[in-house]
This record gives structure tokens, C-alpha cells and sequence, in this order.
């Protein structure tokens, strides 16, 4: 009896069976024509954000007459490196460089110690009324900055037994044109505390608790333990304080009257008149006060822009 091989037949594709067609692959350059899209988006995005910039250094080296030319010039007819010298000779600038550092200085070194610690309270440290406190925080974020400069400057103006003052406030001046008034009310603020506290409670629970084990106080926790850890929230904070500190005009205004405390931002105010703007001068001086900024931004951008990556919106 002869023996014969079945024969095999092959399967049907699935696609054939199910009655749909497999969906195609990205193929590669459909790819790449998105990355050069997308390329080509942040490119233009960059660029509106640094001609302005560009456009500032451009001013700052032309002469008055070309500035009132019009149309006006994007490039500059003739390089007056001169205007840089002449601005910083129209007003003590030294002092003012000096004092808008000094202000921005301490106020991030305030908002870093003591927001720190405020954050650290509301993540890790359980009280009671810890709810309570955080909603009135965030409550504060709500409040635009302008609407606190009336109160702000009269708890400044009647601060009891400073400037002549008796111990109601009365007869004096209170902090008014002193480096109280400069460094006490910008020192810290709830943003800084709300973002430290988010940090914190990225943070896993088990290093507190191995720590505790081992007998560490709740400061050396802190301090030791925690805080090393979020090295992206202090460079964020600390540059968002110095910018915010640094740029700072209106309250400088109010509550001094000396140049010797006058800040930067309140210098360039000299060349702005009622009748004429000097603006060459203006942009030299506005140039010279972005480099400290731009400065602190290259060398902190690494854990600037980690800091709001892991912002730890938990």
C-alpha cells in the first residue's frame, strides 16, 4: 500500500481573514520631515526671542542722529562703543550696580533659608492646621503683586521705634530710605515656599524613616538628608528670587530717596525724560544690567530647567 504525503496547505494572512488591511509603518522620512518641522518651529520661536535682545545691543552703539532716522537702521551705520563709557559717567552706576546686588543677594539667600525650611514644614512635618496653612499659601498666590505695595508701605512707613517712631508708629519715618526697607519685604515670598514644599514631597518617605532609626534630630534630617537632594529647587528658586530681585523697580522708588540706595532699574531712569529719551544711553545701561542675568543663567541653566522638569506637581 502506497503511502502519500497529505499535502499542506497554507494559512490564510489574518488580515486577509479578519477582512482589514495591516496599517502601514512611519516610514523614515516621514520622520525626518517632522523633526525638520519641528526644527524649523523652535528655530523661528528662538529667534523672535533674541532679536529683541539683539536689537537692544544694536541701539545701545549708535549716535543720536541715526537713531532718529526713518525708517531706522536694524544694524548699526557706525560702532559708538563710546555711549557705554558716557552712560555709566551720567550717574554714580557703580553704586547702583553695587546696591542692586547687595538687594538681590539677600533676598535669595533669605528665600533659600527660610522658604526652605517653610517648605520642608508643610511636605514632611505633620501639625495641626498644616492644611490650613498651605490653602491660605496658595490663597497668596493669587494676589497680584501691585495690590500689596499701599499696605507694604505703610507697615514700612509706620514700623514702631525705627526712623523716629514711638512705639505706635507715630512721628517719623519708620524704614523709609534704609536698607530695612530694601531687604526685609522682598525676602521671601509664597512662590518660593510652594515650590520647595513640592520638591520635598517628591522626595521617598524611607530616607526620613532610616533616618530617624539612626537617631538624626528633625533639623539634621533636613539640612542632611533632604535638602542635598534638591539641588534643581535651589537653583531654580535662588534664580527666579535674584531675577525677580535684580528687575525690580517700583518698591526701590517708593521707599528710597538717596542715590546712595538707589538700585539699577532706578538709575536708568535718568535718561528718560519728560520731553527726550537719551535711548542710546538707555540701551547701553539696560545692556550692561542684563549681562549679571544672563550670566547667572548659563551657569545655573542645567539645574534651572531640571528644576521645572521635575517640578514635582504631586
Amino acid at each position: 500500500m502506497a503511502l502519500t504525503t497529505p499535502r499542506t496547505t497554507q494559512n490564510p494572512p489574518l488580515a486577509a481573514v479578519v477582512g482589514k488591511t495591516p496599517p502601514r509603518q512611519h516610514r523614515p522620512n516621514a520622520r525626518s520631515r517632522n523633526k525638520v518641522i519641528l526644527n524649523v518651529a523652535l528655530a523661528l520661536g528662538s529667534l523672535t526671542m533674541v532679536i529683541p535682545f539683539i536689537w537692544m545691543i544694536f541701539t545701545s552703539v549708535k549716535s543720536p542722529a541715526e537713531l532718529a532716522q526713518f525708517p531706522p537702521t536694524f544694524f548699526p551705520q557706525e560702532w559708538h562703543w563710546s555711549n557705554y563709557s558716557e552712560a555709566l559717567d551720567a550717574a554714580p552706576f557703580d553704586v547702583y550696580f553695587r546696591n542692586s546686588f547687595i538687594i538681590a543677594t539677600g533676598h535669595t539667600l533669605i528665600t533659600l533659608v527660610l522658604g526652605s525650611m517653610a517648605g520642608y514644614s508643610l511636605a514632611r512635618i505633620r501639625f495641626r492646621g498644616r492644611e490650613i496653612v498651605f490653602i491660605s499659601l496658595v490663597a497668596m498666590l493669587m494676589i497680584p503683586t501691585y495690590t500689596k505695595i499701599v499696605p507694604q508701605f505703610l507697615i514700612v512707613k509706620f514700623m514702631p521705634l525705627f526712623g523716629g517712631n514711638d512705639i505706635l508708629g507715630q512721628g517719623g519715618t519708620g524704614w523709609l530710605n534704609t536698607w530695612w526697607a530694601l531687604l526685609i519685604p522682598g525676602g521671601l515670598s509664597a512662590t518660593s515656599i510652594f515650590l520647595f514644599r513640592q520638591f520635598y514631597l517628591s522626595l521617598p518617605k524611607e530616607l526620613e524613616e532610616a533616618a530617624r532609626l539612626d537617631g538624626l534630630s528633625e533639623f539634621r534630617i533636613f539640612a542632611q538628608i533632604y535638602t542635598p537632594l534638591i539641588k534643581p529647587a535651589i537653583a531654580t528658586v535662588g534664580l527666579l528670587t535674584f531675577q525677580e530681585s535684580w528687575n525690580n523697580f517700583l518698591w526701590p522708588l517708593l521707599v528710597t530717596t538717596s542715590d546712595e540706595l538707589r538700585v539699577i532699574q532706578v538709575g536708568l531712569a535718568v535718561f528718560q525724560q519728560l520731553d527726550n529719551t537719551s535711548w542710546h544711553y538707555l540701551m547701553a545701561g539696560t545692556t550692561l544690567a542684563t549681562v549679571p542675568m544672563v550670566l547667572l543663567f548659563v551657569f545655573a541653566q542645567k539645574y534651572f530647567i531640571q528644576g521645572f522638569t521635575n517640578a514635582g506637581i504631586k
